[in-house]
C-alpha cells in the first residue's frame, strides 16, 4: 500500500498530473474496500472515507458525494463533470502554471482545486487512515489479497525479475 502512495507522490513530483489524479481518486475505493468484512468497494464507502478524511479540508465545498461524482466521471467516461454533482465542472489548476495558487475556489458554477494540493490531501487522508487500519484483522486479512510489486518476481510464477501482481 505505502508503495502506491509513494508512486502518486513520485508523479505529482514530477508533473504527472494525470496519473497523480486518476490514481488519487481510485484511493477513498481502496480504502474503503480494505476495511470492509467483505472486502468491496461501494460508494457508499468511498463518500465516507472521503467525508472523514478530506472533505474538512474543504470548507464544505467538496463532500464525499461531491468527490465520488467527480471520481465516477473522470474515471469512467474522462470527463470533469457529472450531471448530479452541483457544479458543472471542476478545473484543476497546475502548479507553476502561474505564481498564485488557485485553490478552493467556485467560478461561476464550477469548482477551482491546484491539482497538486487536492492529490496531497487524499494522500494524507490516506497515510492517517492506513496507520489506523493496518494492524487490524479485517485490513490485514483483505491486504493479502491486494496487488502488489515483488522486486524479486513471485514464486513459482516469474523469478529474478519485478513484477506487479
Amino acid at each position: 500500500m505505502r508503495d502506491l502512495l509513494g508512486q502518486i507522490k513520485v508523479a505529482l513530483d514530477i508533473n504527472l498530473y494525470y496519473c497523480a489524479l486518476f490514481v488519487s481518486l481510485s484511493l477513498p475505493d481502496i480504502c474503503g474496500a480494505m476495511e470492509s468484512a467483505d472486502g468491496v468497494a461501494t460508494g457508499d464507502k468511498y463518500k465516507k472515507w472521503v467525508d472523514d478524511y478530506v472533505a474538512h479540508k474543504y470548507s464544505g465545498l467538496i463532500t464525499g458525494e461531491d468527490c465520488y461524482f467527480f471520481r465516477c466521471s473522470l474515471l469512467h467516461q474522462g470527463i470533469s463533470h457529472h450531471p448530479k454533482s452541483c457544479y458543472s465542472r471542476v478545473i484543476f489548476v497546475e502548479p507553476l502554471a502561474t505564481t498564485n495558487i488557485l485553490h478552493c475556489n467556485i467560478l461561476g458554477d464550477a469548482l477551482n482545486i491546484d491539482v497538486r494540493i487536492f492529490c496531497r490531501d487524499i494522500l494524507e487522508g490516506a497515510e492517517q487512515w492506513l496507520e489506523r487500519v493496518e494492524n487490524t484483522e479485517v485490513f490485514l486479512k483483505n491486504y493479502d489479497k491486494f496487488m502488489r510489486r515483488y522486486p524479486n518476481g513471485l514464486r513459482p510464477y516469474i523469478i529474478g525479475v519485478p513484477v506487479i501482481s
